[in-house]
């Protein structure tokens, strides 16, 4: 084999490749053996027709094909290897030259990985958030607290829905006097002033008491997410089933003592404020980060094709697909109940993927600069940190299953992990 090489535009290059002609023969034969039983020859069995006889009967073409992927399939990786491309999308094949008992010469177009000009990446100024946590924040979580632990008790029979009550309600919706898909639910628990239903429907409710009906009309909102409601009027048929009251715990050491394993509520709220802390310097943590490592990509020049982009787009779709799927939805639901398209989630997304790829060059070029590797030793961490979150009994198994599958990936990440490190240990923060 020889191959020579061509940079035909930026981040593209052109191989021209010559595979001897005893070698291409030899493909001819391989092609032959895997189509003879698809050919129907005259006078023989089929499957039983000689080589030199299918190329007189249908003409030698007719191998062609899959002597031809044979050749490239072989060729095409040592042609890559030889002339140290790294390809980020397939190539596209056109043949120059083919014929029985002559060379094959073919030439492969394929995009590349572009090249990175790194900027100034140490010794960058970089300001690092702080974050206080305020009284109000820790009295907001007490009265999470104290909703969660609230118990739910039946309203007096003669009394009327106030704020804050929960409305056991039947419903049943029309538009234009036609009832439409989704607007019915039976024995649904409705929380007053939580906005959860739309426009002031909840608001209508106020002073009505068990077992009365109304007709509550609402307007739909202009962006609702179904063309068929967007901006409609509609009447709904409400029956109330019910009404209860929400009995809030009284936030003291009783109810410290209920909820935690502290005497006392001013333990709660300590331990509340020294983990909320904690959460703030993790999160001002990852910002910092997140910040040193845009800063060294802005100083950094690379001209990302667009098939990379392409790619990150489509494994963000992905990813969303399966997020979907865990909450047991899917693409086209989602697509309806946010008045959306695959095409407006792709252009919605084109940003962040393009960003993740240029960090992802950025952060490769700087560790190849550093001469920055993943130990055995650190790849095998890596693996059991990743069994450990899996939530997986058997971590060793585990993680040795990691390290056979997906070490790649491992590596990746461990590499990643210490060019950050590095990024930040040689980073100014300022006020």
């Amino acid at each position: 084999m020889n191959a020579s090489m061509e940079k035909i535009e930026n981040n593209v290059v052109k191989l021209e490749i010559t595979v001897e002609a005893k070698k291409f023969n030899e493909a001819m034969k391989k092609s032959y053996s895997k189509n003879v039983k698809r050919f129907n020859v005259p006078g023989f069995r089929k499957g039983k027709a000689p080589m030199g006889i299918i190329k007189q009967y249908y003409g030698e073409g007719v191998l062609y094909e899959d002597a031809i992927n044979f050749c490239c399939d072989s060729t095409y990786p040592e042609a890559l290897k030889e002339h140290n491309i790294q390809p980020v999308d397939y190539p596209e094949i056109d043949v120059i030259e083919i014929g029985e008992g002559k060379d094959f010469k073919y030439s492969a177009k394929v995009t590349v990985m572009p090249e990175v000009e790194l900027g100034e990446y140490k010794g960058l100024e970089v300001k690092k958030n702080t974050y206080e946590v305020k009284d109000e924040e820790i009295e907001n979580q007490l009265k999470s607290m104290q909703e969660r632990n609230a118990r739910i008790e039946a309203k007096d029979e003669d009394g009327t829905i106030e704020k804050g009550n929960i409305a056991v309600i039947d419903f049943k919706g029309f538009v234009d006097g036609e009832a439409f898909e989704g607007g019915e639910g039976n024995d649904y628990p409705l929380e007053i002033g939580s906005g959860t239903f739309i426009d002031n429907f909840e608001d209508q409710l106020i002073g009505l008491k068990k077992g009365e009906d109304k007709e509550v009309s609402v307007k739909f909102p202009e962006e609702y997410g179904k063309e068929e409601l967007n901006g409609k009027q509609a009447i709904f048929k409400v029956y109330i089933k019910e009404i209860k009251v929400k009995e809030l715990p009284a936030i003291d050491d009783e109810f410290a003592k209920e909820i935690s394993e502290f005497d006392t509520i001013e333990e709660v709220k300590a331990d509340l404020k020294k983990k909320t802390e904690e959460q703030n310097e993790l999160k001002a943590k990852k910002e910092f980060e997140e910040a040193v490592v845009d800063s060294a990509c802005e100083n950094a020049k690379v001209d990302i094709p667009e098939i990379m982009v392409t790619k990150e787009t489509n494994n963000m779709l992905k990813d969303l697909e399966m997020r979907l799927k865990y909450q047991g939805l899917d693409l086209q639901t989602y697509y309806q109940y946010t008045n959306s398209s695959e095409e407006k989630v792709r252009d919605y997304m084109k940003d962040t993927a393009l960003k993740r790829v240029k960090t992802e060059l950025v952060l490769a070029k700087i560790a190849k600069a550093e001469k920055i590797e993943a130990t055995e030793e650190e790849l095998m961490d890596k693996a059991k940190e990743m069994a450990k979150q899996y939530g997986d009994k058997d971590v060793e198994k585990t993680a040795e299953l990691l390290m056979n599958s997906q070490k790649s990936y491992l590596e990746l990440d461990v590499v990643n992990e210490k060019v950050i490190k590095l990024l930040v240990d040689n980073c100014k923060e300022i006020a």
